[in-house]
């Protein structure tokens, strides 16, 4: 059971939502439940603005790093805003609970966008690293510019040690030899003494 459990695509991405993003998940599910009964191209409409919303929490849920204009809330804001407008339309054909349901359901994915956007900037981007660091949830953080710092400090060190490598070369390197000079691996010679001259008898 722990292993099934554990492989569950469902429980895995419900593990990988954030709170708000999850009110959200369940929001888009009630809408799409709540188009059940007389359907036309507006119920259609609805079905597929909450199939969409659920798989961009599952794409996050994955850890994806795609980044969509004005930031995950305000598209989820924008998606129960529109799903709003869409059963206003079909209020005065569909029974008035079924319309009461679907608006409530709208104004919880509206306000979960809502939430969303205020806990996260606008250009938000994957933080992988504070994931594994035993977060809850995605957490999102802000592109760092370009630190030109650190590209100098990086050129300073390449310069470094590449005078430090021309200076080990010189320091091995043999040094060069004059044309009249004995080679280093000869032993040096020594003319040998010269015999007295014998002495002649008388």
């Amino acid at each position: 059971m722990p292993a099934a459990s554990r492989s569950n695509p469902l429980i895995e991405t419900w593990r990988g939502l954030s709170p708000e993003q999850r009110v959200a998940g369940i929001g888009a599910i009630l809408l799409i439940v709540s188009t059940f009964g007389p359907f036309s191209f507006v119920e259609a409409a609805i079905v597929l603005v909450g199939l969409a919303v659920l798989v961009l929490l599952r794409k996050r849920a994955e850890g994806r790093t795609f980044h969509l204009p004005f930031g995950d809330g305000t598209v989820i804001a924008v998606a129960g805003l529109w799903c709003a407008l869409l059963i206003l339309i079909r209020l005065f054909d569909r029974p008035l609970g079924q319309n009461l349901l679907a608006l409530a359901c709208a104004a919880i994915l509206l306000a979960a966008g809502v939430r969303e956007r205020a806990k996260r900037p606008a250009d938000d981007t994957l933080d992988e690293r504070a994931r594994q660091a035993g977060g809850h949830g995605p957490t999102y953080r802000r592109p760092e510019p370009p630190d030109d710092r650190g590209t100098a400090a990086m050129e300073d060190l390449e310069a470094s040690e590449d005078a430090t490598a021309r200076l080990d070369d010189l320091t091995t390197r043999p040094l060069p030899r004059s044309r009249g000079s004995a080679r280093s691996d000869e032993a040096p010679t020594r003319p040998l003494p010269e015999e007295p001259p014998k002495r002649r008898r008388s």
